[in-house]
């Protein structure tokens, strides 16, 4: 059982590493779009006019706000995995 358990955790230590990669990409993406939005001028540079700036400034936070949502199941995900190890560790042994 003890086998079964370790083969568990880690195939799922290699899924999570897995989703900390994409979310990794996803942060270099948030963080680069946020720096391209605070470079832009506050006054009205002509780049199509303040709709297509408030387009570009929704889109960036819409980026981050799925980030953090990436996170946060990242931190669910984690936290069913760490509850059912520890579930099979608490089993007796006469259990099994």
């Amino acid at each position: 059982m003890q086998r079964i358990v370790t083969e568990m955790i880690e195939h799922m230590s290699h899924s999570h590493e897995q989703l900390a990669r994409v979310l990794e990409a996803k942060r270099h993406v948030a963080v680069r779009m946020a720096q391209i939005v605070h470079a832009l001028p506050d006054t009205h540079p002509g780049f199509g006019g303040v709709n297509e700036l408030m387009d570009n400034s929704q889109m960036t936070t819409k980026s981050i706000v799925n980030y953090l949502h990436s996170i946060a199941e990242l931190q669910e995900s984690l936290a069913q995995t760490i509850s059912a190890v520890m579930r099979e560790i608490d089993v007796p042994e006469d259990e099994e």
